[in-house]
């Protein structure tokens, strides 16, 4: 088996309304929603932390909640394979269905939770991916399937506290209008029980952009002179100029002689579970340190590769409200570069919220656990899109919780009656 063939990618309204917001655009989102958000903003509030709301009821009353959030405020892929693959598309949803209570019980066993994406039900002809899948990752998919056995439908796979649908292929081009990127995507989440009836369900955004603007420096002509025709490959031949006699064994040959090229089959990538070749340095520190000095240290100077700046993937509350860049939490350049291990060491939301009541108990903020069980991106949202975004649509899924955007904190939306005792993030 090809060592890339197996891994795994380390993001009071009722029924009728959550239709409705799934298929009405991000500017009708914003008519509805844009007047609520800079109110919610404007109210003084340390928004990131919950204010917890104990008179306002949930949305719509029912025995079940269902929470659903992306692991990530943003996942990108490359918008064409032909020369070489960064990353494929592979987008994550989860899940936690908590039956109402006091107190509140988390359920897997008795349920199943199913998603769908109402307007974004192909991807084979809106991206490449599938005629490059097999020189990229060794494997042979079938027409819109994904690289962990996730297609653009089907049931969430159950964990021990949460579901999930790892690796969807999903793209940033809607049924409705394949021509034009639409980054915010709606994803349907459903639960039942054994039986087939609807306990909960809900509309969450699964974002995805194929923003990652190298046009900025590496069109024709922008670096070194080098014109192919093609920003893709002129990354390459500028790799072949600069690097090709040191190329490692098993991987000689210039680049440009046999695309497409995988960038972790050399780079290892914990986003991959790419080994790479020993020695090498990884994908995510060979970039940094590559740019260093060349790229703005400012969040405007990462969207030259990070998506970007039509997409905004950095639109958390920390950043619109309280001013913060990329480079807060995350360091300059050189600091990335010197990660030793990306993806899987990243900055800790109690690195500066160091109460005790704030503890993460997972490294990673988007793997961690807070309150009754309830994982922390299931109240606050996902990584770099914490509650309130700036974007429109991330509200939904909280206005048909709680009736209004932000940080889930209505403690009747889980508990049956108020609670006794000190909130989630209150100290003891």
């Amino acid at each position: 088996m090809h060592k890339f063939a197996r891994f795994k990618l380390r993001r009071p309204f009722q029924l009728v309304a959550t239709f409705l917001f799934g298929i009405l655009s991000t500017a009708g989102l914003a008519m509805l929603l844009g007047a609520a958000l800079p109110a919610e903003a404007q109210d003084g509030q340390d928004l990131y932390l919950p204010v917890i709301n104990k008179e306002l009821p949930p949305a719509a009353v029912s025995d079940y909640v269902l929470l659903g959030w992306n692991d990530l405020g943003m996942h990108c892929y490359n918008r064409d394979f032909q020369d070489l693959g960064v990353l494929p598309p592979y987008n994550t949803l989860w899940a936690q269905v908590i039956k109402r209570g006091n107190p509140p019980v988390i359920m897997t066993d008795t349920v199943t939770v199913t998603y769908r994406f109402p307007d974004n039900t192909y991807s084979v002809g809106k991206s490449n991916f599938w005629t490059y899948a097999k020189q990229l990752f060794g494997v042979d998919l079938a027409p819109d399937m994904g690289l962990a056995g996730f297609g653009l439908s089907g049931d969430m796979e159950a964990k021990a506290d949460h579901f999930v649908a790892e690796g969807i292929p999903l793209t940033e081009f809607s049924d409705s209008n394949p021509t034009v990127r639409d980054p915010y995507q709606l994803a349907e989440l459903v639960a039942m029980d054994a039986g087939g009836k609807v306990l909960a369900q809900n509309t969450v955004v699964a974002p995805v952009s194929t923003e990652m603007r190298c046009d900025n420096c590496h069109n024709d002509g922008g670096v070194e002179g080098i014109r192919t025709g093609r920003v893709e490959t002129n990354i390459l031949t500028l790799h072949d100029e600069e690097n090709a006699d040191e190329y490692p064994a098993g991987h000689t040959g210039r680049l440009m002689d046999r695309r497409p090229v995988l960038c972790a089959e050399c780079h290892s990538s914990n986003a991959l579970n790419a080994p790479g070749v020993a020695g090498l340095p990884s994908l995510s520190n060979a970039m940094h340190e590559k740019h260093a000095g060349k790229v703005p240290q400012t969040t405007d100077g990462c969207y030259n590769c990070h998506p970007g700046p039509t997409t905004k993937c950095l639109r958390d509350v920390m950043s619109s409200q309280h001013g913060m860049t990329c480079v807060d939490c995350h360091g300059n350049m050189e600091k990335v570069a010197e990660n030793r291990n990306p993806w899987l060491n990243e900055p800790r939301c109690d690195s500066c919220h160091d109460e005790p009541q704030y503890a993460q108990d997972q490294p990673l903020y988007r793997m961690s656990t807070g309150h009754g069980g309830v994982r922390c991106e299931g109240c606050h949202d996902s990584t770099h899109a914490i509650a309130t975004s700036t974007e429109a649509r991330d509200a939904i899924k909280f206005i048909n919780l709680q009736g209004k955007p932000g940080t889930l904190s209505s403690c009747l939306v889980c508990h049956t009656t108020m609670p006794d005792g000190n909130g989630p993030h209150t100290a003891q």
